[in-house]
């Protein structure tokens, strides 16, 4: 099993509005390390949710791969700021899993917090130039985030 890591900002999509609608798909993704991840999602894995462009940026609460990717609708909608004239139905080129809602945290555990963590040293995160809205997080980072979050 894995464990994953998803930004989002808030403005676009919280973890308030997944804790209301109960079950989304992760779409809109459009890098392709981001997407391969994506793509190795199974079922019921957690993942941690992260709000970025906000202040403080850090984790904000727990959901789970709902349903496995397939491919994201946002490309073949021309209307869609994620529309992509080079995908078809035939040939997707972005995918998407569903993702649940578990657990929103009462407080934001901020990414400066976070870089205080023992033991978190290796994670992707914390690398100098991480961007990616995807993130692989080993079981030991998922716990180490999920139990300072819970003690705040």
């Amino acid at each position: 099993m894995a464990y994953w890591l998803v930004k989002s900002e808030s403005g676009n999509y919280s973890i308030g509005d997944l804790e209301r609608d109960r079950v989304t798909f992760w779409g809109g993704v459009r890098n392709y390390q981001a997407r391969n991840f994506l793509r190795q999602m199974k079922k019921g894995e957690q993942v941690l949710f992260y709000h970025s462009v906000t202040e403080p940026v850090g984790v904000v609460g727990i959901c789970r791969v709902k349903k496995e990717a397939y491919p994201d609708p946002t490309q073949f909608d021309s209307k869609s700021q994620y529309f992509d004239a080079a995908a078809s139905p035939e040939e997707p080129r972005w995918f998407c899993p569903d993702v649940e809602f578990v657990e929103r945290f009462a407080q934001v555990l901020p990414l400066t917090d976070i870089r205080t963590l023992r033991g978190l040293a290796d994670m992707e995160l914390l690398r100098r130039g991480s961007r990616l809205s995807v993130q692989v997080a080993s079981l030991k980072h998922f716990e180490i985030i999920v139990d300072a979050a819970r003690k705040m």
